[in-house]
């Protein structure tokens, strides 16, 4: 039989190293994020394992946060505004479906702490200032947005939760200016994007050819919704055509954002609401926990059940869901049941 002493030493001698344990509650940490994931193809295999092709991109962030036991950061460029489309969302501000995708995020972060004290913390990087211009949304609907949407996070006490958008970075100047400096200082040539998305058409080109093919078609299809309600006046192909040219300056400047978050958060994973390719260096979040290719700003939360899930304002009155109002009278959601209730 091993004396006391032994034991103690073959302890000393089989425990795993800082820099193991650092590691091994790194993926950990990722395998709560695998959970929510959005993925490329839903039927991914690695959806929700522990693909470590999945973590590479993030885990030493995640393992630098650890061993300085600091919170885990994460930043999201999201959050952008409504859309200007009437029959896709109930006005210009946040509502049950932004309140509902805070909760989440919060929770999350909440979820990690439970086995890592320092938590974790979620900056949203709200981007509607960046291409507001482009996707016909009202600047001092965005400046109301913002406001309302820090309101929230603060009544709602999600305190792992925090916002970074271009008005703090270029505080007193023209919005106009704002963007002008984005790109000037992030931007890249729109020829260099244009033979990106061609070249992202062949099955067999590279990965960042395909994103980007992928991304153009998504943009242009957001675009051409959000243009298609009742009171424009303009045809069918010329909207068509006009949403296709923006949707390349909306991806720069996307990119560019993109650019400078990474300047300006380098310690942090990066998240998307976007799906992601096994392996990206952005990781895909799905905003209200369960699968559905819908955001907050494109539509409105409906209660059925005891459930919420986004939907178009349209798809929610034709379904003769009836309007709920927060307890401050603004429109907050839809709930299927006729009885009428007041939102907390």
């Amino acid at each position: 039989m091993m004396r006391k002493a032994e034991l103690e030493m073959a302890w000393v001698n089989n425990r795993p190293s800082k820099d193991e344990s650092c590691h091994s509650l790194a993926n950990k940490i990722l395998r709560e994020l695998m959970q929510f994931r959005r993925a490329i193809d839903s039927d991914d295999h690695c959806a929700k394992s522990s693909c470590q092709a999945c973590f590479a991109p993030h885990l030493s962030k995640v393992v630098d946060a650890i061993k300085h036991q600091v919170p885990i950061c994460f930043v999201l460029p999201a959050f952008p505004g409504k859309s200007p489309n009437p029959e896709k969302v109930l006005g210009h501000l946040p509502d049950m479906g932004e309140q509902r995708a805070l909760v989440f995020l919060n929770s999350l972060c909440d979820r990690i702490k439970e086995y890592y004290s320092p938590g974790a913390r979620v900056i949203l990087c709200s981007d509607g200032r960046v291409f507001s211009d482009l996707v016909g949304m009202d600047e001092e609907h965005i400046s109301d947005y913002q406001g309302a949407l820090a309101a929230m996070i603060e009544m709602h006490e999600l305190a792992n939760i925090s916002t970074f958008n271009l008005d703090e970075l270029y505080e007193e100047i023209a919005f106009d200016t704002m963007r002008e400096q984005l790109m000037h200082c992030y931007g890249t040539p729109l020829e260099v994007l244009r033979e990106k998305v061609s070249q992202g058409k062949n099955i067999d080109s590279q990965a960042e050819h395909r994103e980007a093919h992928r991304m153009y078609c998504g943009i242009t299809k957001f675009l051409f919704e959000d243009a298609m309600h009742a009171t424009q006046t303009k045809s069918r192909t010329a909207i068509q055509k006009d949403c296709r040219k923006r949707a390349y300056e909306v991806i720069r400047r996307s990119n560019a954002w993109s650019e400078l978050i990474a300047d300006q958060f380098p310690e942090a994973v990066r998240l998307s609401i976007h799906p992601q390719a096994c392996g990206s260096k952005k990781f895909g979040i799905m905003l209200l926990g369960h699968e559905q290719w819908m955001t907050p700003w494109h539509g409105v939360a409906l209660k059925s059940d005891g459930e919420f899930r986004l939907v178009k304002r349209s798809q929610a009155e034709a379904m003769g869901a009836t309007m709920v109002f927060s307890a401050q009278g603004h429109p907050s959601h839809y709930k299927i049941e006729q009885e009428l209730e007041y939102a907390s």
